[in-house]
């Protein structure tokens, strides 16, 4: 399974768990196991980097349980295979949003110009509640 360009994972490393699924669905319901879960187990992963672990612990980490395991579920679907796919499809893009680095952000300044435009509407506001309040101390 590709995650980007220099990252993919081996279906090996990957396991799929399926179970009833819940909500209403009729007769269907009680004998389809159509729900699916998505586990990967994150520490004993031979595709990933230390630094790519961590950081998908970091950013991952109410999906990851104790034991390091990363759980994708879906039961969007009627069926096994839609499932599965729609997990995998989550999967990709979750990896893919976790291991993207961070820009770091320069420190910018307010331009000049943006703070006498402030600072000068501020005095035409506090002339203006000024005049009012001449207007009724009268």
């Amino acid at each position: 399974m590709k995650i980007d360009e220099q990252t993919s994972i081996p279906d090996d490393e990957i396991t799929f768990r399926t179970s009833r699924s819940s909500g209403p669905g009729g007769q269907n319901v009680n004998k389809v196991e159509s729900r699916v879960m998505l586990l990967f187990d994150l520490e004993r992963s031979a595709s990933l980097d230390e630094d790519q672990k961590l950081l998908i612990r970091r950013r991952l980490a109410s999906r990851i349980n104790k034991q390091g395991v990363l759980r994708v579920v879906s039961q969007k679907h009627r069926t096994q295979a839609a499932n599965r796919e729609a997990a995998r499809e989550r999967f990709q893009s979750l990896l893919r949003e976790a291991l993207v680095e961070e820009v770091e952000r320069k420190p910018t300044r307010v331009p000049q110009g943006v703070k006498r435009r402030r600072r000068e509407e501020k005095r035409r506001r506090s002339e203006l509640k000024r005049r009012r309040r001449e207007r009724f101390d009268d």
